[in-house]
């Protein structure tokens, strides 16, 4: 087994240093002992394999079929807890999924508990005061203190905006599928009106925020209609299912004619990235089976898209009116 892993890692290797050089970097050793390795008359131990697999970016699950008895290895993403770490997020966000747009044959299946993240990253309030409940969520410091989101948003660093706003259009260059039901919308309300209720949120600016959530509401029945992302220059598709047998997961699938890899959340925004083949193949699968027991709204007629639409209209609205009346009361 630790043949077949080095001679892998040998293919990977750069030709420009010597191969037991660069493991001896790798794992901080002296090139005596790498030498030992390599030639296998020393065992490599877990945690020097994952280093290495790690460094030369390649998958032990694929390399040993891991999964093949029920265990499988995941990536984990970054913790964001400060406005210099979700930069980061945004800024790796965007070099995983520039290779993407350039690839005809990429997709995103998209399982919307919560409206997608892309939809709120435009110049808005809407942006903002996502980025405020974020970090309001994640940040020990925000989480205990009681900065209001009327004095937070003047304070969100220039270039983390920025990269929110690169990240938002990103997206428009990606073929999408994604699932919604008449729930996905509640998370969204339901935070406004918990910073609202709590005072952390004015009057004025969650009407704000409650007319670009309209405004998003409106993009997607557009795209919804066109069955195409809007602003988008290489004609990039897009598909709206009803789905109201199965509840929704925030899971992202990502698919090209070569690889796919699925993103599974386990706090606001972290999540664990899967590349095991076929485990994404059972993922991919179950998508196709959600798409058989959903309703393609471009397909099941007028009526039952705009009595979708106009359900999330009037969430918006009561919502909007409790505020200004300042009787904020069960949403549905």
């Amino acid at each position: 087994m630790q043949s077949i892993f080095i001679n892998h890692l040998k293919e990977k290797a750069s030709s420009k240093t010597s191969f037991v050089e660069e493991v001896a970097t790798i794992l901080d050793i002296g090139y005596d002992a790498a030498y030992r390795r390599i030639n296998q008359k020393t065992n490599l131990n877990l945690e020097e394999a994952v280093k290495l697999a790690k460094y030369y970016k390649i998958s032990l699950n694929q390399l040993f079929e891991v999964g093949s008895q029920n265990t499988i290895i995941t990536e984990k993403s970054p913790i964001i807890e400060n406005e210099s770490q979700l930069e980061s997020y945004f800024t790796k966000s965007i070099e995983n999924l520039i290779p993407l747009t350039k690839l005809k044959s990429a997709s995103i299946l998209y399982s919307a508990k919560d409206i997608p993240l892309f939809y709120t990253l435009k110049d808005s309030y809407i942006t903002r005061y996502k980025i405020y409940v974020w970090l309001k969520l994640s940040n020990k410091e925000m989480t205990k203190n009681k900065i209001s989101f009327d004095e937070f948003i003047k304070t969100i660093p220039d270039s983390l905006l920025e990269k929110a706003f690169e990240l938002g259009q990103t997206y428009n260059f990606i073929n999408i599928t994604e699932f919604w039901n008449d729930n996905t919308i509640n998370g969204t309300l339901e935070q406004i009106t918990y910073f609202y209720e709590s005072q952390l949120l004015s009057k004025e600016l969650a009407l704000n925020i409650c007319d670009d959530l309209t405004d998003i509401v409106n993009h997607i029945e557009e795209q919804t209609i066109k069955q195409s992302i809007l602003n988008s220059k290489n004609n990039a598709s897009y598909n709206l299912y009803k789905s109201d047998l199965l509840t929704m997961s925030n899971i992202i699938l990502v698919k090209t004619n070569y690889r796919k890899a699925f993103f599974v959340p386990y706090t606001v925004l972290e999540y664990l990235k899967v590349e095991h083949q076929p485990t994404c193949d059972v993922m991919d699968e179950f998508f196709k089976k959600q798409m058989t027991n959903s309703k393609l709204l471009v397909h099941s007629g007028e009526k039952d898209r705009t009595l979708f639409f106009n359900k999330m209209h009037r969430k918006i609205e009561k919502l909007k009116n409790q505020i200004s009346l300042n009787s904020i009361t069960d949403l549905d």
